[in-house]
């Protein structure tokens, strides 16, 4: 809703601009109509008076005109750069809308299956071609042992991520309190890799309950900072990957509760051998 509110805010801004502009133009075909009558006035007046007041007309008429260019040319200055500002913000208003489209293929993809290594798969895209992250691990919480256990990663050997424990180090206290946490010079992150210095950690949380954390340890050697998009797809990984995590792992768990259920119905329901 907040998104939505921007953009509408933004389309006010280039109706405002547009206005301006209708607004600008009107104005000058008044001026250029005044500039004409002036002219026939000022003509009609030579055309009765004598080669000095003639003279004397020209001039005023030539100052006139002079005025008008400097007006004009003001004018067309400060119209050239609303035109700048106009097209700073569609871009700006582009790549927005480009990010909200990432953002509903995201989510649309997160939430079409409630296979939780799918869902897994899914989130580990997201992170690769919408963020631009190379290097990452998805730890997911141990709710008997409050640990944080490695579910998947990208770059990284799962092998080498060690469980972590809520509240210790970076990982663990995002998880504690639920908070992202961002590294300040992202540029030094792809230079030495510390598995608990991420430059980047993200909560997965349901409304205050966090079942997880992402943590990114380096981006793709493109990126180099992180834009207003990023951290909106940090919001939507935080929110909408915890919902599709956690919806598809109670799936998995109920049906395989259920198949264990059956299978025991089933044993029950077979006859005893004579």
């Amino acid at each position: 809703m907040e998104k939505d509110s921007g953009i509408s805010k933004k389309a006010d801004e280039f109706l405002q601009i547009f206005k301006r502009g209708e607004e600008f133009t009107k104005d000058l075909i008044k001026e250029n109509e005044r500039l004409r009558f002036r002219i026939a006035q000022l003509e009609e007046s030579v055309e009765k008076s004598g080669s000095e007041e003639r003279t004397r007309l020209y001039e005023d008429r030539i100052k006139m005109l002079e005025d008008e260019i400097n007006s004009l040319m003001e004018r067309y200055r400060k119209t050239e750069e609303e035109n700048k500002d106009f097209a700073s913000k569609y871009v700006e208003v582009e790549a927005e809308n480009n990010m909200l489209a990432n953002l509903y293929v995201a989510s649309y993809q997160l939430h079409s299956t409630l296979d939780f290594n799918e869902v897994l798969r899914i989130v580990i895209e997201i992170i690769i071609n919408l963020i631009g992250a190379e290097k990452f691990a998805i730890f997911l919480m141990d709710e008997k042992t409050n640990e944080l256990l490695p579910a998947a990663a990208e770059g990284l050997s799962l092998q080498d991520i060690s469980k972590v424990k809520t509240g210790e180090g970076i990982i663990g206290k995002v998880a504690k309190e639920g908070e992202s946490y961002f590294l300040e010079d992202i540029t030094n992150a792809a230079s030495e890799i510390s598995l608990s210095q991420p430059a980047v950690c993200i909560p997965l949380k349901i409304k205050e309950h966090v079942i997880g954390v992402i943590s990114i340890y380096s981006l793709l050697i493109q990126k180099n900072a992180f834009s207003n998009i990023d951290y909106e797809l940090f919001n939507l990984l935080a929110g909408h990957a915890a919902t599709a995590i956690f919806s598809s792992r109670l799936y998995t768990q109920s049906e395989r509760k259920l198949t264990t259920i059956q299978s025991f119905l089933d044993l029950l329901k077979e006859k005893p051998k004579r």
